[in-house]
């Protein structure tokens, strides 16, 4: 698998978590809690996964470092925001907010890693990289996945 086939598609089930979350009423809190912590662990397993193999490899390129470092920046962003609203009551009045907060700082970073992060990272890895890249998250995915249930 491509690697950068990979992260779109987790950026879209991240989205679609999102959309899901906000869907879910106010008063229904087994199902928000359901939506948030699907969310948490799809965005903590896609963190590892760039934070360990797709990150490193780019920033062997001294042109993608600087990227590389915003990225795990705002990875640390994301975190944080997790630990946060893992941490309140799903029907705190504060809660919808700080959701809110997670959604933007994610889009963003989105934003970012599919639009410039990804152009650059095309011109500094080679086709093979990318698919060995892709095949090694896929079967680190698979094995964080596994270790979740």
């Amino acid at each position: 698998m491509n690697a950068f086939e990979l992260l779109k598609s987790d950026h879209e089930r991240v989205s679609e978590f999102f959309e899901r979350l906000e869907e879910t009423e106010v008063d229904d809190l087994a199902m928000r809690q359901n939506w948030f912590a699907r969310l948490k662990n799809e965005l903590e397993i896609h963190a590892h996964l760039e934070e360990t193999i797709f990150y490193p490899a780019l920033k062997q390129a001294s042109e993608m470092s600087e990227l590389v470092l915003e990225a795990i920046d705002e990875h640390q962003e994301v975190k944080l925001l997790l630990i946060e609203l893992d941490g309140m009551a799903v029907d705190n009045e504060e809660w919808g907010g700080r959701v809110a907060d997670l959604k933007e700082a994610v889009e963003h970073h989105v934003a970012e890693e599919e639009g410039e992060m990804f152009d650059r990272a095309q011109d500094v890895l080679t086709q093979a990289e990318i698919d060995q890249l892709g095949q090694r998250m896929a079967g680190e995915k698979q094995k964080q996945l596994a270790a979740a249930r």
